[in-house]
């Protein structure tokens, strides 16, 4: 299937890893002019930012130009209850993954706005659907991006701009294997096995990077042109089982 995403130009945070790094290979795959973008990234085409800090989202738009598609990943939130999750933490978090989404997607936007076109495309996470106690910071978090998403994307229609939302659920990034070979180790006394592990989730495994990745590639065209102001879970069915 011909995405028609040739040539487009295509901004991608959190890109030096999982799913941002897939999104840039199969974007590429896809013949777009690719720019990534995080706190620790070299090569063509890159620009280290680090999106919790002020002006930084500005500053990085301005460095991307017009663009044609941004991907807002970049963003990891602290596991923890209300009563381990201190301020600071929960803070810092929170500059980085909300306000660093929302103040990119406000810079990226005017630009697209002026050109009337383009698409946004939020990966945040499944714990805003499957709201986690242990996890509260980054429900709350997931949650209020969800809402974000939607809110924009419901009017940006207007503007000649599409916004939507993808929620993984447990993904094989690095950051999830060493995750499960901890868990390996402790339950099994053997972190080698952390895969005995992968048993209880959908389809026996996690999804791999490349299959959210592949999702933006199709939000992010034509064959998706009517799409806007909602969100894709991507997690075998953990949301629909929850409710």
């Amino acid at each position: 299937m011909d995405l028609k995403l040739k040539g487009s130009r295509v901004l991608v945070t959190g890109a030096s890893k999982g799913i941002g790094r897939a999104c840039v290979e199969i974007l590429a795959q896809e013949g777009c002019r690719v720019l990534g973008a995080s706190r620790s990234i070299t090569g063509p085409d890159t620009r280290a930012a680090d999106l919790s800090q002020r002006g930084v989202a500005e500053d990085l738009a301005a460095w991307a130009g017009d663009l044609d598609v941004l991907v807002n990943n970049a963003g990891a939130i602290p596991g923890g209850d209300l009563q381990r999750v201190d301020e600071e933490t929960w803070r810092r978090a929170w500059d980085l993954k909300v306000f660093g989404y929302i103040n990119l997607t406000r810079a990226v936007y005017a630009r697209m706005k002026a050109r009337r076109r383009g698409v946004i495309i939020n990966i945040l996470g499944n714990a805003g659907e499957r709201l986690n106690p242990a996890y509260i910071a980054g429900s709350t978090a997931n949650a209020g991006l969800m809402a974000f998403t939607r809110t924009l994307g419901g009017a940006s229609h207007a503007d000649g701009i599409r916004v939507v939302g993808i929620n993984p659920g447990p993904v094989a990034t690095d950051r999830l294997i060493s995750l499960y070979k901890q868990m390996a180790q402790a339950k099994l006394g053997d972190a080698s096995r952390y895969e005995e592990l992968f048993k209880e989730m959908s389809f026996g495994r996690p999804a791999t990077a490349a299959e959210i990745a592949s999702a933006v590639a199709f939000l992010a065209s034509e064959r998706s042109a009517y799409t806007s102001g909602c969100i894709l879970s991507i997690d075998g069915g953990l949301a629909a089982r929850w409710s």
